[in-house]
């Protein structure tokens, strides 16, 4: 594939792309990365993926982050993860995170793609049904 078809996809892709290098330094954002987290590519681009990881789940994210990397893959690569990020806004969403090691000609790890979709509107519908179920079930047992 050219670069010109490559560069293109990313930039019309339904779905979030952001490759962040090992130092964790955001270098690709793509447009549907800005209308998922607000924030512009000259906003993103050259910051750490801090800006979108919740303040609760940071040494978390870097522990599995520098594992994953040192490995050269992933325990969700092939899956949908969801989970909690922030926006430019300061709110929480919810968003189904793909993610993937981006190896070198070398074989070696040269950071981390991730492609997400904000799922907020699904997983607050689903979590408002389940605690109506588990209501009714209660109920239920009255």
């Amino acid at each position: 594939m050219d670069p010109t078809t490559a560069a293109v996809l990313l930039e019309q892709s339904p779905d979030a792309v952001i490759f962040a290098g090992i130092d964790g330094l955001i270098t690709v954002w793509n447009p549907a990365a800005q209308r998922v987290f607000g924030f512009a590519p000259a906003e993103a681009i050259g910051q750490r993926l801090d800006i979108i990881v919740p303040e609760q789940f940071r040494s978390a994210h870097w522990t599995g982050y520098d594992r994953a990397l040192e490995a050269g893959k992933t325990k969700y690569e092939g899956q949908a993860l969801t989970t909690r990020a922030n926006n430019k806004a300061g709110e929480t969403i919810y968003v189904d995170l793909g993610f993937s090691i981006v190896l070198g000609a070398d074989g070696k790890a040269t950071g981390a793609m991730a492609t997400a979709r904000d799922c907020t509107e699904r997983f607050n519908r689903d979590r408002e049904m389940r605690r109506e179920l588990r209501e009714l079930k209660e109920s239920a047992k009255a």
